[in-house]
């Protein structure tokens, strides 16, 4: 199903068009009204009127979470905080909380782009939706709450923790989508599976899954534990929330919603614009967001843009599944390791959870690298040689595969915790 039929497919060059319009307002009201790109413009020497083309875009400064957390809190904001109706915010457990406002105009177009991401998942005003995303200052549950009200569907906002509650609600309530991270769906299962509960007994049909990379291998894994369709849907909190890019049911990349967003790829490195189809780090510039819009925004979430039709009908651009992030690669002696490798290895092992962290640190001046994995409650109390083992596997497996050695170490179920809703899988105690 298709939400937004006139806007979700325009024609390029209306799409292209719009963007130019709603750029030239956007960047000039930020030029007007916030005084950090007023500033960096003027260094720059160039001015709002210089855009012609979307293409021209490309000659203005790149915005930072570093940027936001120097405005903390309402530095960056475009309007007084008289005419905002909503703040959100991060946790500030990496630095400065990077805080995030709305207008009434900006949850109106937030309720509306997250009805397009359920109707991309197949969600309709039948279903009983079950929301497992943390409610509170981090945006994830509430712009997907009020874009299932907006579609017309029964809204069940259970928030994260007590797997128990959580398939007793399922079961109960008739829930027929679920929307979590990835790896709290698997965890789910697994929980099912350890209950005696079978999954083709509930009446859950769908799975619209975010907040941080999974691979095709999880996708599969997923559907078949818990016998649903399962798509990824992605969002920025700075940018919006959730909203920014969803699958449809061909699952073949995640259309991006540019009458709202203008999606750059650029060069991690060199900062500079890559051609479509090139892989590298995404870029976002808020065209509709009146609060707190932001200019060419740094995700840091690695992946590539597609404008070739999808057979949904949808024209907009599409961005392949996030492969991991920028600051998420750990390079230890000269070998790439990113998260989604880990991952793929960790699914071929029996009786390990789906959460993980990779820990990076500098002892005495050599680099070390810590993998901690969680293991479900059977495992977790076996004796100590069966937990030997299965460490001794994954290390096995890592320095085959990757090419590096690390020390696994495998810790209880769910002690792994989400930080704002995602999963914290790299932490590089060597950049401090």
């Amino acid at each position: 199903m298709i939400w937004d039929r006139r806007n979700e497919c325009r024609a390029r060059e209306e799409v292209e068009q719009l963007q130019l319009e709603r750029l030239q307002s956007t960047l000039n009201r930020v030029y007007r009204n916030v005084s950090f790109y007023k500033k960096r413009f003027d260094q720059l020497g160039i001015t709002p009127d210089e855009i012609q083309s979307v293409r021209d875009l490309a000659q203005f400064p790149l915005t930072a979470k570093e940027d936001l957390r120097e405005s903390y809190p309402y530095g960056m904001f475009a309007l007084p905080l008289r005419e905002v109706v909503r703040i959100h915010s991060s946790s500030g457990i990496t630095g400065k909380p990077t805080v995030t406002g709305y207008t009434r105009n900006d949850l109106q177009h937030w309720s509306q782009l997250t009805a397009r991401v359920l109707s991309a998942g197949g969600v309709t005003k039948d279903d009983v939706v079950q929301i497992s995303f943390k409610y509170g200052l981090f945006t994830g549950a509430f712009g997907l709450h009020h874009g299932a009200e907006l579609i017309g569907a029964s809204v069940l906002p259970m928030s994260t923790g007590n797997t128990r509650k959580q398939v007793m609600i399922m079961q109960d309530y008739k829930t027929t989508a679920l929307m979590s991270t990835p790896s709290y769906a698997l965890l789910l299962a697994r929980f099912m599976e350890k209950e005696g509960i079978d999954p083709k007994s509930l009446s859950l049909k769908l799975g619209l899954f975010g907040a941080e990379p999974w691979s095709e291998s999880m996708r599969k894994e997923i559907e078949e534990r818990l016998f649903i369709s399962a798509t990824d849907n992605y969002g920025v909190s700075e940018v919006m929330g959730p909203g920014v890019s969803a699958e449809c049911e061909h699952k073949n990349g995640l259309h991006l919603y540019e009458d709202h967003f203008i999606p750059e790829i650029i060069d991690p490195q060199t900062l500079k614009v890559l051609p479509p189809g090139a892989e590298g780090e995404l870029v976002l510039t808020n065209l509709t967001k009146e609060a707190f819009p932001l200019v060419r925004y740094r995700t840091r979430d690695i992946t590539s843009l597609d404008y070739s039709p999808c057979p949904c009908g949808r024209t907009l651009a599409r961005m392949k599944k996030v492969l991991g992030r920028s600051d998420d690669i750990i390079i230890m002696k000269g070998v790439n390791i990113f998260p989604s490798q880990v991952e793929s290895i960790l699914l071929e092992v029996e009786g390990v959870e789906p959460r993980y962290q990779m820990i990076a640190d500098r002892v005495e001046g050599v680099d070390t690298l810590e993998l901690r994995v969680e293991v479900n409650e059977g495992v977790f109390s076996d004796e100590i040689k069966n937990l030997q083992s299965i460490s001794a596997q994954i290390e096995t497996k890592l320095r085959e595969s990757v090419g590096v050695s690390a020390r696994v170490k495998l810790v209880a179920p769910e002690s792994l915790q989400p930080v704002d809703g995602r999963a914290v899988k790299v932490i590089d105690r060597r950049k401090k």
